[in-house]
């Protein structure tokens, strides 16, 4: 079966250490993708792309600055896209995803681990399911190098990224009466 992310029920966001005191919060506004189950409703591919100018930290000088050159590059880059290589069964709704993380044209494996929800019918009759993907990557990685080190020795900004996803995808295939 086909789904497809729905924007508006998909959240992917980050978090990394400021000034090795602080923990800054942002996410993606702008997150699309489309998911392939079996006929037991396991995943088997999963594609997703992110639309890099859509980052948000509820600062607007942070985000041009992320969106610039010293990160993002959101004007040369303006996807970061994700393709699903393997998926790992660990139980009958958790999984271990492999794939390809492809950031400013660098493209390096990462690893989810991944929850999913049982698909639900909803009021208008399309069929839902929902899943929590989590991972913690290196952002040196994917060449995002910029940084300051601080009078104290620690680093402007952390290397360590943990990224969460909570997705809800609506199936493309019409529900059997």
């Amino acid at each position: 079966m086909k789904w497809a992310l729905d924007p508006s029920h998909t959240s992917l966001s980050f978090s990394v250490k400021h000034m090795g005191i602080f923990t800054v919060r942002g996410r993606f506004r702008n997150v699309t993708g489309s998911i392939e189950t079996d006929e037991r409703g396991r995943p088997i591919r999963i594609d997703a792309t992110i639309d890099a100018a859509s980052i948000d930290t509820a600062e607007p000088k942070r985000d041009a600055h992320l969106r610039s050159p010293d990160f993002l590059d959101a004007e040369n880059h303006p996807t970061l896209t994700f393709t699903c290589d393997r998926i790992e069964p660990i139980d009958d709704v958790r999984y271990r995803v492999h794939g390809q993380l492809t950031i400013r044209g660098v493209t390096r494996p990462v690893t989810f681990e991944v929850e999913t929800t049982p698909p639900v019918t909803d009021p208008w009759g399309n069929r839902r399911a929902g899943a929590t993907a989590t991972a913690v990557i290196n952002r040196k990685d994917w060449g995002l190098t910029w940084n300051q080190v601080l009078e104290m020795g620690a680093l402007l900004v952390g290397d360590e990224i943990k990224v969460a996803l909570d997705a809800e995808a609506v199936a493309l295939e019409a529900v059997a009466a």
